[in-house]
């Protein structure tokens, strides 16, 4: 797969583990460093405004893609190369997939999850196929790859999980996966 930007959804807060911070930062400098496009949210606020900043201080590319309504409340971060104010939620989830050739999902909280089964439906559904990376910072997802398996194994699910999903421990880990 030859991608030239990835889609990062993430907490608008910064959670109370500090390797989460700590990921957000080493995954923006990857993508920094292998000339990638950071595609987000667009907040300057918790993991969103940390993956940003680590993107911009190795003078790497990020757009943003925030809704008007949440301008304060995710805080809009005002030093993007890109910044696309769009109308509503499901604008912004579908401008960041259009933009974007892959998916990286941190942790985070409703909107994190609303937009990674969003993405993950829309691929079962063939609305696109990129890939989507689950960055499973000290166990983070570990009860949401159970469900995940566990609908495989109860027949809800049309692939194995792994056909659309992988699973990564660190950002580095992340980087080694991409075909």
């Amino acid at each position: 797969m030859n991608i030239s930007s990835v889609a990062v959804f993430c907490g608008s807060n910064s959670g109370k583990n500090p390797v989460f911070a700590q990921h957000a930062a080493e995954l923006g400098k990857l993508i920094a460093i292998l000339k990638l496009k950071l595609v987000y949210g667009g907040g300057k606020k918790g993991l969103m405004g940390a993956i940003a900043n680590a993107v911009l201080a190795h003078n790497g590319q990020v757009m943003g893609v925030i809704p008007k309504i949440l301008i304060e409340w995710e805080q809009q971060h005002e030093g993007l190369t890109e910044l696309a104010i769009v109308p509503d939620m499901h604008t912004r989830k579908r401008t960041i997939y259009d933009m974007s050739d892959a998916a990286i999902v941190m942790p985070g909280g409703f909107g994190t999850m609303d937009e990674f089964f969003e993405m993950l439906t829309w691929n079962q559904l063939k609305i696109h196929d990129k890939k989507i990376y689950i960055l499973n910072s000290a166990g983070y997802y570990n009860n949401l790859i159970l469900y995940l398996k566990q609908a495989e194994k109860e027949g809800f699910l049309y692939e194995p999980v792994d056909e659309r999903i992988i699973f990564c421990e660190s950002p580095v880990d992340i980087f080694n996966k991409i075909e």
